[in-house]
């Protein structure tokens, strides 16, 4: 079952009540990470809400797509995304990191006592993608037509696992797998290229055996674009690197690693809130408060 399609301007929208999911979470757990989440929301509407098959009143629809987030710290936008579209009550999204919760700091399994909608646990950097290609691997074993896909982040890449997992999924020519990148060029030591240099990160991934496709993480067109393509290359796995402002929409934490991995306060919520809701200043707003 394909997800209903909807409009351009829904899926704006959509986005722009995600960043402001993100917000109110964090700041009511008082822990969490920021930039990444924010910057992730174009995405998660993108794919959640237009392009991915599941169903989320069945979570273990055997027809599904396969979703796996390698990069667990960015668990604040999944977690959104997955309540608005139906796994869960809204309600739930202010459990984040809270004792007893199923929405834990890095996603928790639904096997295993985890929120629906999550189909691997991961904690340590770098464990998804092996993870994702293995059930990528079984998928086509099995002659079923879901496709498998997973998010990780461009410092998770410093992992070697992540290049070995790569290695074999170019080697099989999985063409039922997408690895999607959020390259937003920070992670929690400072700008990527500064620590672990990536680049020439294109050359690298075909390379390795991949379609490769550069998207503009915040143009929701091309974003539905690529995965549409991601569907329909069928020679081999395809990698999207997915060009995001971390921080995306307030304009104190965009482009800054200091909040890779620190949640607002109060004031700067508040701050953060009016920005989303005016969509960064470019309307008037009187409900922003």
């Amino acid at each position: 079952m394909a997800t209903e399609p909807r409009s351009l301007e829904e899926l704006q929208e959509i986005a722009k009540e995600l960043r402001e999911d993100v917000v109110q979470m964090l700041v009511e757990a008082g822990s969490g990470h920021s930039a990444g989440p924010l910057g992730l929301a174009d995405f998660f509407a993108a794919f959640f809400f237009s392009q991915r098959r599941h169903k989320p009143n069945d979570p273990e629809w055997d027809g599904r797509d396969r979703f796996v987030l390698s990069a667990g710290h960015l668990a604040p936008i999944l977690y959104a995304a997955l309540s608005r579209s139906g796994y869960f009550p809204l309600e739930e999204l202010k459990t984040l990191r809270k004792l007893g919760t199923r929405l834990q700091g890095h996603p928790h399994p639904y096997s295993d006592g985890g929120p629906p909608g999550v189909e691997f646990g991961c904690a340590s950097l770098g464990q998804g993608v092996g993870a994702a290609v293995g059930m990528a691997y079984a998928a086509r074993m099995d002659q079923k037509t879901h496709m498998t896909y997973c998010l990780g982040g461009d410092g998770e890449m410093n992992e070697g696992s992540i290049w070995e997992a790569l290695m074999f999924a170019g080697k099989e020519r999985l063409f039922n797998f997408c690895y999607v990148i959020d390259r937003n060029n920070i992670q929690i030591d400072g700008h990527t290229e500064e620590v672990m240099p990536l680049e020439p990160l294109r050359d690298k991934l075909e390379a390795f055996g991949f379609y490769v496709k550069d998207v503009d993480g915040h143009n929701i067109r091309e974003v539905i674009a690529s995965l549409e393509e991601a569907r329909a290359i069928y020679e081999k796995p395809m990698a999207i690197i997915l060009h995001t402002i971390p921080g995306k929409g307030v304009d104190f934490i965009e482009y800054k690693p200091e909040w890779h991995g620190k949640p607002p306060n109060k004031e700067e919520a508040e701050d953060a809130l009016s920005q989303i809701r005016s969509l960064e200043g470019r309307i008037s707003c009187v409900d922003c408060e």
